[in-house]
């Protein structure tokens, strides 16, 4: 049974608070982005994309990747990441990546958590996660596996945090 896509009431209004922010510091496949948004839009987070991209925000794949859930996602294009930082504040990041020693199981997303991912071909730039090594958070994968897809793991660290709120999504 399929239902149709319901936003927030309040997200009509302009009054969404996002609970969770999903930022992609400079994407590079529009699929992985779309797929990310339709997640964004399942758990009620807010997608920030850092400049520059490797498609454009109109591209076809991106918006058929979040097929008709796109008009639903709260979304920002920032032009660099000095921009996204003057906006959500450094105190409240978490850095994915693969060189962490802490676990995503390890840490605590609370509400107004900002889970930043880096681009698909050479992730994260050291000066972004090392600026807060204690909130550099790695997924756990066998070494057989260099990295998961940036989708799967914005997906597995979102639910993570719906998981530590109790379950629930708005």
């Amino acid at each position: 049974m399929s239902r149709e896509p319901t936003i927030p009431d309040d997200a009509e209004h302009g009054n969404y608070q996002p609970r969770w922010h999903v930022v992609l510091y400079q994407p590079e496949i529009p699929y992985n982005t779309g797929s990310v948004g339709r997640t964004c839009v399942a758990v009620g987070a807010k997608l920030w994309l850092v400049r520059p991209l490797g498609f454009r925000v109109d591209d076809y794949h991106l918006r058929r990747a979040g097929l008709d859930y796109w008009q639903y996602l709260e979304w920002e294009v920032v032009d660099d990441w000095p921009a996204l930082t003057a906006r959500l504040p450094p105190n409240r990041h978490w850095y994915f990546t693969k060189f962490a020693e802490r676990t995503l199981a390890e840490a605590e997303l609370p509400g107004g958590a900002v889970l930043v991912f880096g681009r698909e071909s050479t992730g994260l730039p050291t000066e972004i996660r090392t600026a807060a090594p204690e909130r550099q958070l790695r997924i756990p994968t066998r070494d057989a596996v260099r990295s998961l897809n940036l989708s799967n793991s914005v997906a597995v660290a979102l639910y993570e945090a719906v998981r530590q709120s109790g379950g629930t999504v708005l």
